[in-house]
């Protein structure tokens, strides 16, 4: 199963960052976002990647371009031109790169990789946010119910600590952030059946508005809920907050590590 990845937005409120580079390629823990995001279906046996292209496209290109050298040991031999690849620890992904246009709104980049998908099922999110979602089972609660889209939903953390009062509104401690409000939001990490297409109309689609609308009201819109972690990177606090968790060896998204680890235990 092919997996769709939206990489082509602006991301305008990290513009610190993205002046110079697309968003998904914005580093945490020194990996693209777009890298971790990979790396998880890739933990799952997914490995055939379609990246939706727009804003500095190129840069992405780039990076997967010159992947297999940057993770191999090499020896270059300048007089003779040869390059000898001696050990390779690249990833096993098959990544098409397709140009969906600058200013194509979501819908439009899917409706662009029509041809791609060959009219099979499809996996699909975002490219700036990360998860410890169980694709195996998520995949296979989408086989269950016959639906034509599964969309994993979340519930986000509050945006700040609270206090914790008594009767004379005197503080008795400081809790940390919780959930929001208990309302489940779209988290990406959609699953599809190739008829999703049909209800996308052009570049101007927003995926999330008409085609998603339209499959809620027919019923053919089910929702995986996911109570563990998720967390977008739509903020330089939010980019910050993560590049902690991922170079402080406290990201619960990185299960691909938390299997390394486990197998250099001996017993």
């Amino acid at each position: 199963m092919k997996v769709l990845l939206l990489a082509g937005g602006l991301g305008s409120r990290l513009s610190e960052e993205t002046v110079l580079k697309p968003k998904p390629m914005v580093e945490i823990g020194g990996k693209p976002i777009l890298w971790h995001i990979m790396k998880l279906y890739s933990f799952y046996g997914f490995n055939d990647f379609i990246v939706l292209l727009g804003y500095k496209g190129y840069i992405i290109k780039e990076y997967f371009a010159n992947y297999f050298i940057q993770h191999s040991d090499v020896t270059i031999d300048l007089k003779n031109n040869r390059t000898e690849i001696l050990n390779n620890n690249s990833e096993p992904w098959k990544i098409t790169l397709i140009d969906t246009g600058l200013n194509t709104m979501t819908g439009g980049r899917i409706k662009r990789v029509e041809k791609f998908i060959n009219n099979e099922p499809f996996m699909l999110t975002y490219g700036d946010g990360v998860s410890d979602v169980n694709i195996s089972n998520l995949v296979n609660f989408h086989k269950s119910h016959g639906k034509m889209i599964t969309m994993t939903s979340a519930q986000p953390e509050g945006r700040f600590g609270s206090l914790v009062l008594n009767g004379n509104n005197e503080v008795l401690k400081f809790q940390e952030k919780i959930k929001g409000d208990g309302n489940w939001i779209n988290a990406g990490f959609f699953v599809c059946e190739p008829g999703v297409l049909k209800y996308i109309d052009g570049d101007s689609t927003i995926f999330e508005r008409s085609p998603l609308e339209k499959l809620a009201q027919e019923k053919q819109l089910i929702t995986y809920k996911h109570s563990g972690f998720w967390k977008p990177m739509d903020t330089k606090k939010d980019k910050t907050e993560l590049d902690d968790m991922a170079t402080g060896d406290a990201a619960p998204w990185m299960i691909w590590e938390k299997k390394v680890n486990s197998d250099s235990v001996s017993v």
